[in-house]
């Protein structure tokens, strides 16, 4: 007995660690992939879905919001909204909540009130970009504020529709954002003290609800990223341009992330209203400027809630107006529609990990779904308990085994380990 005692502690310390150690610490993951490094999970799932360990109720008032989550270090991040101002959360893997800070007034407009963006976490500090362009620096241990700046106002930036929805992202010692004005479309600040280390002069045209990218291409850093008509690449050394394309549509609805792969470009965008889906470019880098070569175009897959993902030579995701929301498969290399399935609703969210895809629907129902080529494939299915109010838009993280699903003001943790 006392051999077995000396085996199994530290095994379970071991355990304990490795699920305090998983960290998600940006929208989309650690590279902005979408993709969890987890493994030992579910291959199926209960009929009523995987054990719900624990369930947050109290993520602001009302609709709230439509953030997803981050974690870091046994930490959860999120934002919410109540009594017209914009909070940010600070969770323990419990569901215990550790603070929360007002940041700003909240969007409350009828189109859609609450939060867009996810908090990006890095190190000691937290960061978050409010609908109205309120960006703050947060302390993680104490939600206390070090600094803040509004980027519409300091820019000469206008807000668009239905709010800024951008999530900021972190590289080395600087913090990128888009504030679409007219004395900077694209800017670099110290991550420490908001100051501006670089600006790119203004393209004209506003900001768009994407996030941006990190890429490297023929030896050439860029970071690229959608603005209100296209999108543009930059050189994160000075935040020089280093291309524009002109991808349009009417409302200037550019939300979807390009997906980089092998010296091409994916972008999409929705069909409604002008809009030109699909589209793969190839990449030519010559005397410090890209140029970009049309490869195809489709237009089934129309997305417009950054849902698109690339998994060994296939695209997969989600169509807006294209039959109004049906899951989709495409060929990288030719765009090619392998099969167009169900339809899960436009705003439909989904994570990748260890060969699955966890799947969100518009419906609230949450899908375990084998990423086929071939065919559409559901393994299991359960539905999201009633509770919260609004969209199911907040997109599904699978980390430290656990799956987190957002909705309203609710989060909820389930157990998806082997």
């Amino acid at each position: 007995m006392v051999t077995s005692t000396k085996i199994i502690v530290p095994l379970l310390f071991l355990f304990s660690s490795t699920l305090l150690a998983a960290d998600w610490p940006m929208f989309h993951g650690p590279d902005g992939k979408n993709q969890s490094t987890e493994t030992g999970l579910l291959t199926s799932w209960p009929e009523d879905g995987p054990k719900l360990l624990w369930k947050i109720d109290n993520i602001g008032e009302g609709i709230s919001g439509y953030s997803s989550i981050t974690i870091q270090n046994g930490k959860i991040f999120t934002s919410g909204s109540k009594n017209e101002r914009q909070i940010v959360y600070c969770f323990d893997l419990d569901g215990k909540l550790l603070w929360e800070t007002e940041t700003g007034p909240a969007w409350t407009a009828q189109n859609y009130p609450g939060t867009r963006s996810t908090p990006t976490v890095d190190g000691e500090y937290v960061y978050d970009l409010s609908p109205l362009g309120e960006l703050v620096c947060l302390t993680v241990d104490k939600g206390e504020i070090v600094w803040s700046r509004n980027i519409l106002t300091d820019f000469e930036g206008e807000n668009i529709i239905w709010g800024i929805s951008e999530s900021l992202r972190i590289d080395g010692d600087k913090l990128y954002c888009a504030p679409g004005g007219k004395l900077a479309s694209f800017v670099a600040l110290n991550k420490r003290t908001g100051d501006v280390i670089w600006k790119t002069p203004s393209l004209g045209e506003n900001t768009s609800y994407g996030s941006p990218i990190i890429i490297e291409h023929d030896g050439q850093r860029m970071i690229i990223t959608t603005y209100a008509k296209g999108m543009f690449g930059i050189n994160p050394e000075n935040g020089e341009l280093l291309f524009r394309f002109r991808h349009e549509q009417r409302f200037d609805i550019n939300s979807t992330r390009p997906i980089y792969h092998n010296g091409h470009l994916f972008l999409t965008n929705t069909l409604g209203q002008g809009g030109e889906g699909a589209i793969m470019l190839k990449m030519t880098l010559a005397d410090g400027k890209v140029s970009l070569e049309e490869v195809w175009r489709n237009k089934d897959l129309d997305s417009l809630h950054d849902n698109v993902i690339l998994l060994d030579g296939f695209l997969y995701g989600v169509s807006y107006e294209h039959r109004g929301g049906v899951f989709m498969c495409l060929d990288w290399q030719t765009g090619q529609t392998q099969y167009e399935s169900r339809q899960i609703g436009k705003g439909s969210s989904f994570t990748w990990a260890e060969g699955l895809l966890h799947l969100f629907t518009e419906q609230g129902d949450v899908l375990l779904v084998r990423p086929n080529p071939a065919r559409y494939e559901v393994i299991s299915q359960f539905t999201l308990p009633e509770g919260g109010e609004g969209q199911f838009w907040a997109h599904p993280v699978v980390c430290g085994k656990r799956l987190y699903i957002r909705h309203g003001t609710f989060l909820y943790c389930y157990d998806v380990a082997r």
